[in-house]
């Protein structure tokens, strides 16, 4: 697979596992055929409560660990040092795969103010070897500046609301200037209003691939990786195949063009969003 370079030397493949709400024994089934199928990356987070099935699905893959990134993330609730270096605790033992890969802050919550704090626990979590690499997710740079300002310690991903109603392309430019790999959640949105859009309808048809293709492939070629999510084996498969369609120029400026000044699907937005 193409992979995606962070400064630190780490590879990320060009499409990922989204796993919100795969949760239980059909969370766990589809993980494991997601990555018999091809995938090599797969998102979680405490939040989502599906560590233990996520771990689960890895493990009955029959796919070997050392190739599989798993990715878990920090609640706000539990930014305090010691409270974030317990999470991390928990997280390891619920994945039940040894070391997390990756380990991300889910939000920055910057009304509370304690989201260096809970950076300097993943470092001591990756130091101890709890995880193997740390990020973060919906961070804007003035909260990646901080923390690498404050801990000389800069995150290898951050995992963002990125879709073509919201394209984010001076977050996408910011990251790769400072070699930090850009992850894309919901990365077609939600409901049909992107996928029905005729401007990726065109560009679907005459690559003679699927709308929600078209939009993962725009991704792969802007740098970023999407964690399109996914149950069903074959929808996965198709989802992944969207890293070898390559679009031109004018067709990824065309797609990033409907972008909206508005496009957040919720509003959340990194400077005043608190998640707990």
């Amino acid at each position: 697979m193409t992979a995606q370079l962070a400064h630190d030397g780490s590879a990320f493949p060009a499409i990922g596992l989204g796993s919100s709400r795969l949760n239980g024994v059909a969370g766990a089934d589809a993980v494991s055929a997601a990555l018999r199928g091809g995938y090599r990356l797969v998102d979680s987070a405490f939040a989502y409560e599906n560590e233990g099935a996520v771990g689960r699905g890895v493990r009955e893959s029959g796919v070997d660990r050392s190739e599989v990134i798993v990715t878990s993330k920090l609640p706000g609730r539990h930014h305090d040092y010691d409270a974030a270096l317990r999470t991390v605790e928990e997280s390891v033992y619920r994945i039940g795969a040894g070391a997390i890969d990756l380990y991300l802050i889910h939000w920055p919550n910057p009304g509370a103010g304690k989201y260096v704090e809970a950076w300097r626990a993943l470092i001591e979590a990756r130091e101890c070897g709890l995880v193997r690499r740390i990020g973060v997710s919906n961070f804007l740079p003035e909260h990646l500046e901080r923390i690498e300002g404050e801990t000389g310690v800069r995150p290898v991903v951050n995992q963002i609301e990125l879709h073509p109603r919201f394209p984010q392309e001076e977050a996408l430019a910011y990251h790769r200037e400072h070699g930090i790999v850009t992850e894309a959640w919901s990365p077609v949105g939600r409901g049909g209003d992107v996928v029905e859009d005729p401007v990726i309808a065109r560009v679907a048809a005459a690559h003679g691939v699927t709308p929600v293709q078209a939009i993962l492939a725009w991704h792969v070629a802007r740098g970023a990786v999407p964690l399109p999510k996914s149950q069903d084996p074959a929808r996965q498969r198709e989802n992944l195949a969207a890293e070898n369609i390559v679009l031109a120029p004018e067709e990824v400026a065309a797609i990033t063009a409907l972008g909206r000044p508005d496009g957040r699907l919720k509003g959340q937005d990194p400077a005043v969003y608190e998640e707990f």
